[in-house]
């Protein structure tokens, strides 16, 4: 169809026309309220933004010389952590010489993941990266 006569069908519509494909041979258009379109476009966007969870990530330091009590103390933060839907990092940080006892920093890691195994599953096993080993736990489905 003539783009002219295009034109004149919308308008005596009282709608837009609006172009789909621009670059294809020859140009796609269609028909429509552009502004009803807009609006409703934008209002699926907002319902989809809304229906998203957003996944934070909660730190929780631990050293290899922790005491039980402490050691309790944190489990219970993350514990807290994982119930309200959020990543747990768990991080070692070793100074001086307690780098060479890394096999401390791993047995405790796995002492904390069966502390909160219920609240929650280890996403990512123990890892030494410089001078911290890293684990990550992420709540388990409720």
């Amino acid at each position: 169809m003539d783009a002219r006569a295009a034109q004149r069908l919308a308008n005596e519509k009282g709608m837009d026309l609006v172009k789909i494909a621009p670059n294809a041979k020859p140009p796609v258009c269609k028909i429509m309220d552009y502004g009803k379109y807009k609006f409703e476009l934008a209002k699926r966007e907002k319902e989809n933004r809304k229906n998203q969870k957003v996944v934070n990530i909660k730190e929780v330091q631990l050293s290899p010389s922790i005491d039980t009590n402490d050691f309790n103390t944190k489990a219970k933060q993350a514990v807290k952590f994982l119930k309200s839907g959020d990543k747990v990092r768990v991080k070692v940080r070793f100074r001086g010489r307690e780098l060479s006892h890394s096999e401390i920093g791993k047995a405790l890691l796995e002492r904390f993941a069966e502390t909160v195994k219920e609240f929650g599953t280890v996403e990512k096993a123990a890892k030494l990266e410089g001078r911290n080993m890293i684990m990550f736990i992420s709540p388990s489905a409720q």
